[in-house]
């Protein structure tokens, strides 16, 4: 397609765009002409196959296809009421999935919707990355405190590395930490949570948050009182986790979270390159 005729559609397609409370939308009487369908009946047509094909999305059509009315001109002064259909920018990709590609207009709407969908799908992914990466580091925080706070009370590296293991075996209902890295296929030499699903990290972090606070609370020293407490937190965590209806020793693995890391450290690496594309020398 020729680049005047694509930048010519995306000045037009942005231009028939609205937005209410943060949220981007088009009318389907515009996105009608907008996509070179001469008559409503026809374009509804491919609008109830987009509605399918959200259905089957497992995505609710209310939630992107609204009907309304609205009074338009029909000349002499007067106006008559027509039905309209408000779209999301996840309909209106539906809309064009749906159409007829042969069209330069559904040719066009279909890569301009799904470049901005996806755009949305990566700023969701980035999200999550960062959570599970945030609640990696506050596991490590907790896990660190813990340690200095049970050295203080006569119990050693070993001992530590005991009691951790324990607060497993009864958070994985049985599964020892060596059980859950040749479960998920982790390598001996790596942490057991770099691979663990944020919600399961989370679900240690408050185990061991909780005995911390206990082991303070309480001024429990010696390794055996600790490993009961932290034992007994581990064991309601994992309570609350079976009501939930997640098994954490079911959890398929995630991505090493130094891969997670680089991966963060690379995007931001790189939206700073493209906010800032003056060189040094020029800013000087």
């Amino acid at each position: 397609m020729n680049k005047d005729i694509i930048i010519k559609l995306q000045k037009t397609f942005e231009e028939y765009a609205h937005e209410k409370d943060g949220l981007e939308f088009w009318f389907a009487r515009d996105l009608q002409k907008l996509l070179d369908y001469e008559k409503w009946d026809n374009f509804v047509n491919v609008i109830d196959k987009a509605k399918v094909s959200c259905k089957n999305s497992k995505q609710e059509i209310s939630n992107h296809f609204a009907d309304v009315s609205k009074m338009v001109p029909i000349g002499s002064g007067t106006k008559r009421e027509v039905e309209d259909i408000i779209l999301t920018r996840y309909a209106c990709y539906l809309i064009a999935q749906n159409g007829d590609s042969r069209k330069e207009q559904i040719a066009f709407a279909q890569s301009y919707f799904a470049i901005q969908t996806r755009k949305q799908e990566l700023i969701e992914q980035r999200i999550a990355l960062q959570e599970r990466f945030d609640a990696r580091n506050k596991l490590i925080a907790s896990e660190t405190e813990l340690s200095k706070l049970i050295y203080e009370r006569g119990v050693d590296d070993k001992g530590f590395a005991r009691i951790r293991s324990k607060g497993d075996v009864a958070l994985f209902g049985g599964f020892t930490t060596k059980d859950m890295k040749t479960k998920l296929n982790i390598p001996d030499n790596r942490p057991l949570s770099d691979f663990l699903p944020t919600v399961t990290i989370t679900a240690k972090n408050l185990a061991t948050e909780i005995t911390n606070f206990n082991v303070k609370k309480e001024n429990l020293s010696k390794e055996d009182p600790i490993t009961t407490e932290h034992v007994k937190n581990n064991k309601k965590v994992r309570g609350l986790l079976i009501d939930s209806g997640i098994v954490p020793e079911n959890l398929p693995p995630e991505e090493d979270i130094k891969k997670v890391s680089t991966k963060l450290k690379k995007e931001d690496k790189q939206l700073a390159n493209k906010s800032n594309p003056k060189s040094k020398k020029a800013l000087e």
